[in-house]
């Protein structure tokens, strides 16, 4: 009778067993938190001495660029506002013309070898970019149907006399913006003659299977290679 009542008894497992098993589960959980924790803790290092280092190589750029230009920067024929060069467009163009003046042929021989050195050292491309005002042009001049055409021609007529000063071909390209982002207010004559202006500024050279084509001019975009 005894041996009924034992067989029909299932073993339950020692308690001591149970609370093993919850010990290891819950340090095997605390372990993956804490290794995730570790491994965000890392990956945030990481980003940011990342983003340190590039804030230091963008100094270092932006250093050596102005160190380039010292000589046409004390002249005040240029600007280097954030790495861009600025020129003003009177100094480049007669009103509503891309024929380039004297006064601004000068200006460019001046800046050829100072950025053809600091490309030779740094790497990178010139983009010149062309802009203007927000007046119609063609009411004026009939060479151009709009300013997107006027700040074309005008960035390819610096990228062209760049290139004959000097800086190698390969490392120079052309791009419009018309109207667009002014620095100035359109509404009075000093604004609109700020506005027109003409930028150089060096930026990281595209792998040449990542370069779109360039064989015309669209808004803000390439308008041509060097």
């Amino acid at each position: 009778m005894s041996e009924d009542v034992d067989a029909g008894l299932e073993p339950t497992a020692p308690a001591w067993a149970v609370f093993g098993d919850l010990m290891s589960a819950l340090l095997g959980a605390f372990v993956l938190i804490l290794v995730s924790v570790v491994g965000v803790q890392l990956a945030l290092s990481a980003r940011l001495d990342e983003e340190v280092r590039q804030r230091q190589e963008e100094t270092q750029r932006r250093q050596a660029l102005e160190q380039a230009l010292a000589g046409p920067l004390a002249a005040g024929r240029v600007t280097l506002v954030d790495g861009r060069i600025g020129i003003s467009g009177s100094v480049l163009f007669a009103l509503n013309s891309d024929e380039l003046q004297a006064e601004g042929r000068q200006v460019l021989d001046s800046l050829a070898a100072p950025l053809s050195g600091y490309l030779a050292g740094h790497g990178g491309i010139l983009m010149v970019s062309g802009f203007t005002d927000d007046q119609p042009v063609h009411g004026n001049n009939r060479r151009f149907a709009d300013n997107w055409e006027l700040s074309a021609q005008r960035a390819l007529t610096v990228t062209r006399a760049l290139i004959e000063a000097g800086v190698p071909a390969g490392s120079v390209f052309a791009a419009a913006f018309g109207a667009e982002q002014p620095v100035a207010s359109n509404a009075d004559p000093e604004g609109r003659a700020r506005n027109r202006r003409v930028e150089i500024a060096p930026v990281p050279r595209v792998p040449a299977d990542g370069m779109p084509a360039a064989s015309g001019t669209s808004p803000g975009g390439t308008v041509a290679g060097g």
